[in-house]
């Protein structure tokens, strides 16, 4: 009984964050400080840091599915709400480097520009299917709704975990060109 209620009480806030969180990241993604008259110097040292966040999300999230597959839920649950947490992290550094800085072009030619316009934007387009996905899983592993939880964390996992390995893959084929 509580798990149905809990995924429906929260199944409405569900959808509007995730609605909502990629809107307001691509109208920031847009919003430069020093357009409202704020001298602030580029975060130009966040782009290593949120990559490996990245980096660090991918490593809990094999490291909590290695815990459920061996018994330890507390543990699962530990290493889930961590890259959850990341997951975050990661998200407003983002938004902070970009409205204090330009965008960085990438500047390989030939074959790579192709693969790493692939990688980008799958990890975009993944990165906003990916919110709704967490926050169900999540919720539905508080709501002890673990048969619900089980099934789509299956998907949740493979498509998260991308997400966070294309995001260091695309700052490490992007650095290069940082100014």
């Amino acid at each position: 009984m509580e798990d149905n209620y809990l995924e429906k009480k929260y199944n409405t806030l569900i959808i509007v964050v995730s609605i909502i969180i990629p809107i307001v990241v691509a109208i920031l993604f847009g919003v430069k400080l020093k357009d409202f008259g704020y001298d602030v110097a580029p975060l130009s040292f966040l782009p290593p840091i949120y990559a490996t966040t990245n980096g660090f999300t991918a490593v809990l999230l094999i490291s909590g599915v290695v815990a459920i597959k061996n018994g330890k839920r507390k543990l699962h649950e530990r290493m889930m709400t961590s890259a959850v947490a990341l997951s975050i992290a990661f998200l407003v550094m983002y938004v902070a480097y970009h409205m204090t800085a330009d965008s960085t072009k990438f500047g390989g030619v030939g074959a790579i520009r192709y693969v790493y316009f692939f990688i980008l934007v799958t990890h975009i387009v993944l990165s906003i299917v990916i919110i709704p996905m967490v926050l169900i899983t999540y919720v539905r592993a508080l709501g002890k709704n673990f048969d619900k939880h089980k099934k789509i964390a299956r998907i949740t996992f493979p498509i998260w975990l991308y997400v966070a390995v294309t995001g260091v893959v695309v700052y490490l084929m992007i650095s290069p060109y940082y100014v």
